[in-house]
């Protein structure tokens, strides 16, 4: 079965990049119609979607986060990596990763079916 599972920094400073880690297991991040998403919970605004990469290694981003967020993967070490830069306190939040559950007869691409269990990340001086 398919596990997520993140991995960063906890404390992140502001202005600086946070760079978080999605260690993907039991599946190929390269498997057909595997759209990996990054979202994030913070108890000020609730879930927010990021972004997503695709099977492809095409990428998608919210407009509230496309100026500062790369969504990225490595296929040998079958992990996505999220960046996003400029960090400030309201991006305290925690951070997920998330595989959809579209297939080729099923388009829910976005919809997610595997969650990571969430990384915290505070951004304070």
């Amino acid at each position: 079965q398919v596990q997520l599972q993140e991995s960063g920094p906890g404390l992140v400073k502001p202005s600086q990049t946070l760079s978080l880690t999605c260690t993907v297991s039991g599946e190929p991040i390269t498997t057909n119609y595997a759209y990996y998403s990054w979202i994030r919970q913070s108890p000020g605004k609730g879930l927010e979607w990021m972004g997503v990469i695709t099977h492809t290694d095409d990428t998608h981003y919210s407009p509230f986060f496309a100026s500062r967020t790369s969504i990225s993967r490595d296929p040998s070490k079958n992990q996505i990596t999220l960046q996003l830069t400029s960090v400030t306190p309201e991006d305290t939040a925690v951070y997920y990763c998330a595989r959809g559950i579209g297939t080729f007869y099923e388009s829910s691409y976005y919809v997610p079916g595997y969650w990571g269990q969430g990384t915290q990340v505070t951004v304070s001086s």
